[in-house]
């Protein structure tokens, strides 16, 4: 699916918001054809297929010791040093900036779009290993407005919507923030209405910060 939306907006060159629209619309159809519209069960660990459920966790001694945490902390680390210190991140930034200029300057610009994307899809399909293993059983369906969360997030953490900025770990915060939302904010006794409410109150927010920033700059 990364190299499905790689081929849509860096080579046939849609907006990547409907591109990527139109790609989930498909794949959560073809998910609840294969699925047969009906709920999957996942393997246990132990049982033929059940690998995937001890990648996050290891065992010491006669206990499980959850390790997703860090397992992220690594991926982040990697994923900002690819952004900042190599040639394809400093390229992905420059197409999300000015596509036309980087084009101008002789830069291949459709082969590292399609980086983008195909990292992009990579790390979506880790992050569908483990929401597996983490429930027992997913609905086909599961997952519908997770997009925004990310959205929400990367958005909170300073990635800017007009592109050519943002940070990795900065990412990271904001997908923090938007888990303290969703979990915390039940502890305190808010109804789901509330939460929605704050969400949108601090995604606004950001947004209005972010516009202000790109306006200082020019």
């Amino acid at each position: 699916l990364g190299a499905f939306n790689a081929l849509t907006i860096a080579k046939l060159e849609l907006p990547p918001f409907i591109a990527t629209l139109g790609s989930m619309m498909v794949a959560r159809g073809l998910g609840s054809i294969l699925a047969g519209a009906m709920s999957i069960t996942w393997p246990t660990v132990g049982n033929k297929g059940g690998w995937f459920r001890s990648i996050f966790k290891l065992r010491i001694g006669e206990k499980m010791v959850p390790i997703g945490f860090l397992i992220i902390v690594l991926l982040v680390i990697i994923m900002s040093i690819i952004l900042n210190k190599t040639r394809v991140g400093r390229y992905i930034i420059a197409i999300g900036s000015n596509k036309e200029a980087t084009r101008l300057s002789g830069i291949k610009v459709v082969k590292y779009h399609s980086i983008a994307y195909l990292i992009s899809g990579l790390f979506t399909g880790f992050a569908g290993i483990a929401y597996a293993a983490t429930f027992q059983a997913v609905v086909p369906g599961t997952g519908a407005g997770l997009e925004l969360d990310a959205i929400a997030g990367a958005i909170i953490g300073g990635t800017s919507m007009t592109g050519g900025y943002g940070t990795i770990g900065g990412t990271l915060l904001g997908v923090f923030v938007m888990s303290l939302l969703k979990t915390g904010l039940p502890f305190i006794g808010l109804q789901a209405n509330w939460q929605q409410i704050l969400t949108g109150i601090v995604l606004l927010v950001a947004v209005f910060i972010d516009i202000i920033r790109h306006t200082k700059k020019n």
